[in-house]
């Protein structure tokens, strides 16, 4: 294993950048449906 050039550790670290942007993306996108879910839920229960 020698030496990584330039491009290559650019390369590598764009790739981690979009990882942890994708899963950073991807709980928030989860935790949105979440409260999205609650609110419906108290409303449902207040008109009854």
């Amino acid at each position: 294993m020698g030496d990584k050039s330039r491009k290559s550790k650019q390369r590598n670290e764009n790739q981690k950048n979009v990882a942890k942007a994708t899963v950073a993306r991807e709980a928030k996108s989860k935790q949105d449906r979440q409260g999205q879910v609650v609110p419906k839920a108290k409303t449902a229960k207040g008109k009854k």
